[in-house]
């Protein structure tokens, strides 16, 4: 890779845009109203506007290895806040995808330095769920497995901030799992359903 081809391509997408709409960048300036926070993977693979079939402007995007939301990270609570606060999206979507190297980085057994820190949320989840998990013999099935656990932990996690819990009720905001599948490209909605998972413990999170 040429660095220096970056500035060639970008300059054909400009093309490209303006040959289609030559206001496109005159109407992209006024603002943004995007009506989905969508929280994935940074794998280089899975860019969020183009598996969703949505253009610039439609769809608010944050970014980290296998798609967590610590409640501890500044980063994700901030967008989270951004977007349902002010920009008032009507959905809030954690997309997984299966081949994650987060993952399966977590299923191992050796240290890792500085990532260490980061997958241990994603061992926690392993470990909230390890009967279930350690009844998969299958390895691949396993680990698509914990893939799919992980989204569905996550997006508890954004269900825990009062943020959401304010807008679920004003807003009627929707938190959705999602799993994206690299060897086909389909998305996968594992219709999650919070109410039940959330109704023993909910007493504990509730905040507003």
């Amino acid at each position: 890779m040429d660095i220096k081809d970056v500035f060639s391509h970008n300059k054909q997408w400009i093309a490209s845009k303006l040959q289609a709409d030559n206001q496109y960048f005159k109407k992209l300036a006024q603002g943004q109203s995007p009506g989905m926070l969508y929280i994935g993977c940074s794998d280089s693979r899975v860019s969020a506007q183009e598996l969703l079939g949505l253009r610039q402007g439609e769809v608010f995007v944050h970014r980290n290895i296998a798609n967590m939301v610590p409640g501890t990270d500044l980063n994700v609570m901030s967008v989270i806040t951004y977007a349902v606060r002010h920009l008032k999206v009507s959905h809030v979507v954690v997309c997984g995808h299966y081949l994650c190297g987060g993952v399966k980085a977590a299923m191992m057994q050796q240290d890792l330095g500085t990532l260490n820190h980061w997958l241990r949320n994603i061992r926690d989840v392993y470990r909230t769920h390890q009967q279930e998990l350690d009844a998969i013999t299958d390895e691949h099935q396993k680990y698509n497995r914990l893939v799919e656990l992980n989204v569905q932990e996550q997006c508890i996690n954004v269900i825990k901030t009062a943020v959401v819990q304010k807008a679920i009720t004003e807003q009627n905001l929707s938190v959705h799992g999602w799993v994206f599948d690299i060897r086909t490209g389909l998305l996968k909605d594992l219709n999650i359903d919070f109410e039940a998972i959330l109704k023993q413990i909910m007493k504990i999170y509730k905040v507003v």
